[in-house]
């Protein structure tokens, strides 16, 4: 079975994206989850869970923050709320977060998201120890990688087949402080569509924004995994991740439905080379013109990376 996980903007959106066959929607909001397409307050959370549950469809919800004092100490009144409206799952990195849930009865069935953390099997088994249903691994691995862990790791593993990867996360106001600094209001959010670059290198375009997480950026490209979903499935890694963060609206709709198409295909035994080459330049047709798109880490010499 291949599992396909997307994230939600939008109510909407979500049921566009049921009707399309996704298995999971992931969301949340912002004080506890990071880098979402939207916030949903608990109101719209709720919707969300019962229409999911309505399709026979489950839900994630992103509870994957970085915990400062202040976050943990809210946290159970959160887990209380979740585990009322009954999700699936919750998909969380901070293992202050995991014993809270222990140490209150407020266990969730949870996916474990270290972010970059996550480059081992012996760290996912670990957790499988202690109650994680899958995990996701590191964006900065490359295929060999990614391999020894699927063959040696005792749950399965997420990976990301189509979106954008954060490579720098801080706490502070960054945008906010620069703006202070040179004495000119403007907006920071993520529709903003900020950029930074690297002032020696001109092909460097960082997306950048902040929230109340602090200031995010993003690598030059989004992962476009179309041409080795084969090869995914040889590894035995089944669960894939869709993000929109960057990517709104019904042009997400429409990727995630090519990769369904795709799913299908790959399950009939109909998949082959000229098929991933017809998906890859579909996905061009509905992708953000002012970003690019490649395979991130998955193909690098892992020599290479340091």
């Amino acid at each position: 079975m291949i599992k396909i996980i997307t994230t939600v903007e939008s109510i909407e959106q979500a049921k566009k994206l049921l009707e399309a066959g996704v298995d999971e929607l992931y969301f949340g909001q912002d004080e506890f989850g990071l880098r979402l397409p939207s916030s949903f307050d608990r109101e719209d959370q709720e919707k969300l869970t019962k229409l999911a549950h309505e399709y026979g469809k489950t839900v994630s919800v992103a509870v994957n923050a970085i915990l400062h004092n202040e976050d943990i100490e809210k946290l159970p009144e959160y887990l209380k709320f979740l585990k009322s409206i009954e999700v699936d799952s919750i998909t969380v990195g901070d293992p202050g977060a995991i014993h809270i849930m222990r140490k209150n009865d407020l266990l969730i069935p949870f996916r474990y998201d270290a972010q970059v953390m996550t480059t081992n099997s012996r760290q996912i088994n670990f957790w499988k120890d202690r109650g994680a249903i899958e995990a996701v691994v590191a964006r900065e691995l490359p295929k060999e990688e990614i391999m020894e862990i699927s063959k040696n790791s005792k749950l399965p593993i997420e990976i990301l087949v189509y979106g954008a990867t954060c490579i720098q996360q801080s706490r502070r106001p960054l945008l906010q402080n620069y703006f202070n600094y040179i004495k000119r209001y403007d907006k920071y959010g993520k529709e903003r569509g900020f950029f930074i670059s690297d002032p020696n290198d001109d092909s460097t375009h960082y997306s950048i924004y902040q929230d109340i997480n602090g200031t995010h950026t993003f690598a030059n490209n989004d992962i476009n995994m179309s041409l080795h979903l084969s090869e995914l499935i040889e590894m035995d890694i089944s669960t894939w991740k869709f993000d929109g963060i960057f990517t709104s609206g019904d042009n997400f709709v429409e990727i995630v439905k090519l990769f369904i198409n795709a799913k299908n295909e790959i399950l009939d035994n109909n998949w082959n080379e000229d098929k991933a080459n017809e998906l890859n330049e579909a996905v061009k047709k509905f992708h953000p013109k002012n970003r690019g798109m490649d395979t991130g880490f998955y193909n690098v010499d892992p020599s290479a990376i340091r």
